[in-house]
């Protein structure tokens, strides 16, 4: 049998181990106020003053935040979602055991 695959790229492990240890949520600071917010939010509104903020960069050095934008953007082909689903149940499953 014969697989189509993509090229062969090294993905370092710190890389996978930081993306499986992301948080969900980040916490900023402003005013005296804590806000906990998306961590792919580029700008957030202060509730407090009505400040918007820039919380995210637009550096030239790609951060992790951008992986996972790249993998967003790959879930927005058709079926791919429905693939990504499939492989977490799958992980479920196997966490199960």
């Amino acid at each position: 049998m014969k697989l189509q695959t993509t090229p062969r790229i090294d993905v370092p492990s710190p890389l996978i181990d930081a993306l499986r240890s992301f948080p969900v949520e980040r916490e900023v600071e402003h005013c005296g106020s804590k806000i906990m917010i998306s961590p792919f939010d580029y700008y957030v509104t202060c509730p407090r003053c009505g400040h918007r903020l820039k919380v995210r960069s637009f550096s030239a050095v790609p951060e992790i935040e951008d992986v996972f934008d790249a993998v967003f953007e790959w879930m927005l082909q058709p079926g791919a979602s429905e693939q990504a689903k499939r492989r977490q149940q799958t992980m479920e499953a196997d966490r199960d055991q």
